[in-house]
């Protein structure tokens, strides 16, 4: 690592592991609540949490924040507005920071979006997954396509209009045409974000262990390929692998992620980056999984790793790569304390396998790239963990897992 390394900017992740039920598909840090939501402890292990954080960051601003889960909106608003206060009390937040919450329709009372925004809201993800019952059903989600469309009319009239809906393609038995009806539903809503997602078996879930019949991977790309263009014809534009947007509407949060930004991870499970210029060190955080393991641990409690350097590449491109518009030389160089020119191999590689394409200033991904990501990310693996295959390709980074 050279002294290329520069401080990138700074979000937060807070992680709420709590659902109503699992979904059959979900390989994220989520829990069936059992009884009565923890909601004061979390909270104040939470606050405790970002205490002892705050002194890594000292003198640096946080742009923006996302509560994800399991389930954020379990926790009422005014949990919601105490968890902010204790971020602003122990951190220094940018006045026009992001915050996101995540939110599932079955699981908001009416008029509740209006108190989220109070409480310190400015966007919200919401879990639509599907406009079809019988799919929602398959998907084991508690809620209804209705309730999907109430929740998008009170986050119209709560003023946040910049919210997400995310959007689930090749499920079980579905076919093209009903992959484009839920685009259209979704379209109706006017949100101004959508992430849109294939529905793959993830290690580990009941999906995994029992699975549904998926559609075969010609009518996949065929449903991805017809949905990009209703979105394209609506004005989203395409701006990461599985995300689009409206003009001015693309999620800070979530580029910060790609674009190799640190974040703070607080909660039980959550991960974090942070970079250390003067130490040339990048070090991963990861917190205690198991909630009632976190709630018990003492304050401060996380694992630590410095990601070696033969390692950078691929965590930087793991991340980079998912950008439409590809990224600068001098990101890579400022985000990993690398050279450019010791990629000059595998960017040669790529392409010339039509997977990648240089730009003025950088890369960027080709079509045929972003649709085979796992490609390109293999000419960046160290040589030692690509061969004993340490490494598992999938787009289920710590990043991913984190946020929508």
């Amino acid at each position: 690592m050279t002294t290329l390394l520069q401080t990138p900017p700074l979000a937060l992740y807070v992680h709420f592991p709590w659902c109503v039920r699992k979904c059959p598909y979900c390989d994220f840090n989520s829990h069936t609540l059992q009884g009565e939501l923890p909601q004061a402890a979390y909270l104040a292990r939470l606050a405790a949490d970002l205490a002892a954080q705050a002194p890594h960051v000292q003198g640096r601003e946080i742009v923006s924040v996302f509560l994800g889960g399991g389930t954020p909106s379990l926790f009422s608003p005014q949990a919601i507005a105490q968890l902010l206060a204790a971020a602003r009390a122990h951190l220094t937040m940018a006045p026009d920071a992001e915050v996101t919450l995540e939110a599932n329709p079955g699981t908001i009372e009416r008029g509740a979006f209006a108190e989220y925004r109070a409480a310190g809201g400015t966007r919200v993800s919401l879990g639509a997954q599907s406009f079809d019952a019988d799919a929602l059903r398959a998907l084991g989600r508690i809620h209804s396509p209705a309730e999907t469309q109430r929740a998008a009319a009170e986050l119209h009239a709560a003023g946040l209009a910049n919210f997400n809906l995310d959007l689930m393609y090749a499920l079980p038995g579905q076919d093209a045409p009903a992959a484009l009806r839920d685009v259209q539903a979704a379209l109706a809503l006017q949100p101004a974000h959508l992430s849109h997602y294939q529905l793959t078996l993830e290690p580990g879930t009941v999906f995994a262990a029992r699975p549904p019949p998926l559609p075969d991977e010609d009518t996949a790309e065929r449903m991805l390929s017809e949905c990009a263009a209703q979105f394209d014809a609506a004005g989203f534009e395409r701006y990461e692998v599985s995300a689009y947007a409206r003009v001015g509407a693309r999620c800070r949060h979530n580029l910060n992620y790609w674009t190799f930004g640190d974040y703070l991870g607080v909660g039980a499970g959550a991960h974090g980056k942070l970079t250390y210029p003067q130490r040339g060190e990048i070090v991963r955080t990861t917190q205690l999984r198991e909630p009632r393991r976190y709630l018990a641990a003492p304050d401060g409690e996380l694992s630590h790793r410095v990601i070696a350097a033969q390692e950078l590449p691929f965590e930087f491109m793991l991340n980079a790569l998912r950008l439409s518009d590809g990224f600068a030389a001098e990101l890579f160089e400022s985000r990993s304390g690398l050279a450019w020119r010791q990629l000059d191999r595998p960017l040669a590689a790529l392409a010339q396998r039509g997977l990648l394409e240089f730009s003025a200033a950088g890369c960027r991904p080709t079509r045929r790239g972003l649709h085979f990501l796992n490609d390109l990310l293999l000419e960046f693996l160290p040589e030692t963990p690509k061969k004993s295959g340490v490494y598992a390709m999938s787009m289920a980074t710590p990043e991913v897992a984190a946020q929508r």
